[in-house]
């Protein structure tokens, strides 16, 4: 049997996910709108590639990463680019984000598809160059491109290669329908994942021991397989990428380090399946699994959804009853926020959709002063001091927020939800994280400036120095071998000895080399021909739409095309007797 290591804090909150599992994944019909963020996951915003207008196919590439970090995006079904701009998306400030709008055409017409049955045939390289295409990121998590986090070259390399089926959030069983009907992909994902590994890692699939069909659907899927399937603890949040690790391995990831610096790769399970669906299918990300869930919902289901789908498509197909809605939240109920607009789509990161009633979750209550009881830091899984992080965050004392290690923090709202005083901890330590980056980038910007601003002064330093040393070079060679030129430039004293005919030489010299060639006019009189030419045409123009214009602004263009014409006439003239 694998050992298993308890990990500090964690809380047991009512799991409520049984209801979202009575139905097997359905199939929302398709919206008659798909609304596409191009900015999906960590990184840069992806580009269009696409025009308002244009014909789509189902799994097209519309958009395009300009960064090393960052994922494409792909069109969820075919159809016609109606709009590129910014739209409200799925973000607790409500801000807006460039997106694609598709004008879906109920065909679902595919764009050529690289389908590879056999791909151990398929170099390393080759396998991630279609991980990337296919536009695949965490699916777990924060979005993080899954091409770069298998790539990291670190000084230790992967020995073990962790996937996290926990999913310990209550509400959410995105990830567990998944287990339980499309397990056989699913290890076919983790294959394909291994085989871009020289050393063979370890694989291991950490899963809730609540989640006995989900278990038992991946032993029957990886019998022939050197994969382990570890049951744990159910307890939140067991699924945190650092919790998981040191849970099955008993190693703890280094603060501000990632779980690759020490030879570990966490990979959340929907990831997996999206690999599976990219190499061997040829499908890039262009849908996942939703749960839609609450008592404010008429069918509470898991749900395989496109990527764009409007949230109130969801909710329509579901049976939403608006009465009894006491909030929308994008997310589970311990780390989702609430959304602004039902009219937000659905991202690559979206992976529950929760419509409670009052029964379930009550209005937050007002917030009070900390008593101190210190439920908080008990139930911490990363072992921090929130109530101090509190003080410092209400002062903004960014120097001993970053020395009580806030980064660490994994936001999993375990502090705020045993806070008797009803205090939004992760609020405060989301706001304090906001601060700090926006300092650090201001930070940041203010040495470039100044790096910048010395480079140039630096390099005016170094062509003064050239200019006084062309200088010196000079008037070196006039002292050596005097010349007309350098002699008129001399100071006024030696002029003064200087021949009238010395001067007049002088002159004549200088006019010489500054007068063109016949080329060079001939030249010039060409380009000013071409030049008088498209102003002509241009008056005209101008002239012929201003049909409608009252007759005094008529006259003036017509004025204007006039003298145009007869400055064309003028250059040309010019350009005959310079040519003959």
């Amino acid at each position: 049997m694998n050992r298993v290591w308890d990990t500090p804090g964690g809380i047991h909150p009512p799991a409520n996910k049984r209801q979202s599992l009575t139905l097997p994944i359905g199939y929302p019909k398709l919206p008659e709108r798909l609304v596409v963020p191009l900015i999906q996951h960590i990184g840069e915003h992806c580009i269009a590639c696409v025009t308002i207008g244009q014909q789509v196919l189902k799994g097209e590439l519309i958009g395009v990463v300009d960064g090393a970090l960052g994922t494409s995006v792909h069109a969820p079904s075919s159809g016609i680019v109606s709009a590129i701009e910014a739209r409200p998306v799925g973000h607790q400030s409500g801000s807006l984000a460039p997106c694609i709008e598709i004008l879906t055409d109920g065909l679902e017409r595919w764009v050529s598809r690289p389908k590879t049955r056999d791909y151990r045939q398929l170099a390393p390289s080759q396998l991630l160059e279609r991980i990337a295409q296919s536009g695949i990121c965490g699916l777990g998590g924060a979005g993080f491109p899954t091409a770069t986090k298998l790539t990291f070259n670190g000084a230790v390399p992967i020995s073990t290669i962790i996937i996290n089926a926990t999913e310990c959030e209550p509400y959410v069983t995105a990830d567990e329908s998944l287990m339980r009907e499309r397990a056989d992909e699913i290890i076919a994902g983790i294959g394909i994942i291994a085989l871009l590994y020289d050393n063979t890692p370890r694989l291991v699939i950490g899963i809730e021991e609540t989640k006995p069909e989900a278990c038992a659907a991946l032993l029957a899927a990886s019998h022939a397989s050197a994969i382990e399937i570890v049951q744990i603890p159910s307890k939140y949040p067991s699924g945190g990428e650092r919790q998981l690790i040191y849970t099955l391995t008993g190693k703890e990831v280094p603060s501000g380090r990632i779980p690759a610096s020490i030879g570990i790769l966490c990979i959340n399970v929907a990831t997996t399946y999206a690999i599976k669906r990219a190499i061997i299918d040829g499908e890039p990300l262009i849908s996942r699994v939703v749960t839609v869930t609450g008592k404010a919902c008429g069918t509470q289901r898991n749900y395989q959804t496109l990527i764009g789908t409007p949230v109130q498509h969801l909710l329509d197909h579901s049976g939403l009853d608006d009465s009894r809605l006491s909030k929308l939240i994008m997310g589970g109920p311990m780390i989702g926020f609430d959304l602004p607009y039902a009219s937000v789509p659905v991202v690559k990161t979206s992976y529950c959709i929760l419509a409670p009633d009052a029964s379930e979750l009550a209005p937050t209550a007002p917030e009070r002063a900390c008593i101190r009881c210190g439920f908080c830091a008990e139930v911490c899984p990363v072992s921090l001091l929130p109530q101090q992080l509190l003080w410092h965050a209400k002062t903004a004392d960014h120097q001993r927020l970053e020395e009580h290690n806030l980064f660490d923090c994994i936001e999993c709202g375990a502090c705020a939800y045993v806070c008797p005083s009803h205090i939004p901890l992760v609020q405060y330590y989301r706001a304090s994280k906001g601060e700090i980056d926006a300092a650090r980038a201001d930070k940041a910007n203010a040495r470039q400036a100044r790096q910048r601003f010395e480079f140039h002064q630096l390099r005016l330093a170094r062509l003064e120095r050239e200019k006084n040393q062309r200088r010196k070079a000079r008037r070196a060679a006039a002292g050596s071998n005097p010349s007309p030129s350098s002699r008129i430039k001399a100071p006024k004293a030696s002029i003064m000895r200087l021949s009238s005919a010395d001067i007049i030489a002088a002159a004549q010299g200088r006019t010489t080399e500054k007068k063109p060639t016949a080329e060079q006019t001939l030249n010039k009189l060409r380009r000013n021909v071409s030049t008088l030419q498209m102003r002509l045409e241009h008056a005209e123009r101008r002239l012929a739409a201003a049909a409608g214009e009252t007759a005094d602004k008529q006259n003036s263009l017509r004025a204007t095309a006039e003298d145009a014409r007869q400055k064309l006439h003028r250059g040309e003239q010019r350009l005959t007797e310079q040519y003959h």
